[in-house]
Parts: structure tokens; C-alpha cells; sequence
């Protein structure tokens, strides 16, 4: 199940930890450093799964989701919340904004692959896949 994903997060570290377990899976991960560059990759690339970190300079991570659920045609394509913010009503916060899941960092290395590829596997809203 190779799926193509987009990483939008502004810290290099975090980037190359995620793409490294992921591309180990066979996925393909493009990186976009801030919340417009990511905006503008969801829309000019074809992807499976976007993943979204939530503390981003330019626009943050709630205004990208909503950026993201406000063009049609990447109204199916999940986007994960892969963030630190933790604190009760994050999580809620980030589903409203148009997430469809929500991470928490640090990451598991171990488990990680198998929570981001739940949301390749699970069905969209009109009984498709993703």
C-alpha cells in the first residue's frame, strides 16, 4: 500500500524522522517547511494523506486544515494532526479545524507506521478509500 503524503512541519528533525519510517514502509513523503508552502503542495500534488503539524510559522496548523477542507477537490484527503500540543481540547481543536485524525509527538517509532497507515485504510465519507 505505497501512498504518497505530504509532511507539513517546520522542524527538519521531526521531518526526517517521520519520512525515514515511512519511506522504510515504501511510502513517499514530500515536505513543505510552513503553512503556505504546505497549502500550495497539498493543492499542486496528488496525495493520499496529509500529515500536519499544528505549530507552524506563516499559518498554523488550524488555519492550513481549514485552508485544505475549503478546496473541493482535497475534500477526501485525510489530514492527520501530527503534533505536540497535547493539552485538553487540542484534539477536539484540531478535528474541527478539519482533521480527520490527530498524532501526538514524540512519536513511537515502534507504532507509528501502523497509526499513520489506519487513516490509508479507513473508508471516506462516500464508501471509498483513500
Amino acid at each position: 500500500m505505497k501512498a504518497n503524503l505530504l509532511y507539513i512541519e517546520d522542524k527538519e528533525q521531526n521531518f526526517y524522522l517521520v519520512s525515514f519510517i515511512l519511506t522504510a514502509r515504501g511510502h513517499e513523503v514530500t515536505w513543505a517547511k510552513d503553512g503556505q508552502e504546505g497549502v500550495a503542495a497539498a493543492v499542486r500534488d496528488r496525495l493520499r494523506l496529509i500529515l500536519l503539524d499544528i505549530q507552524l510559522p506563516v499559518m498554523d496548523g488550524y488555519a492550513v486544515a481549514r485552508a485544505l477542507r475549503a478546496n473541493p477537490e482535497l475534500g477526501a484527503t485525510p489530514i492527520v494532526a501530527l503534533t505536540s500540543y497535547a493539552m485538553p481540547g487540542d484534539r477536539d481543536k484540531a478535528l474541527e479545524a478539519g482533521c480527520t485524525g490527530y498524532i501526538e509527538k514524540p512519536i513511537d517509532p515502534a507504532t507509528f507506521a501502523e497509526q499513520v497507515e489506519q487513516y490509508l485504510d479507513a473508508p471516506l465519507e462516500n464508501g471509498t478509500h483513500a
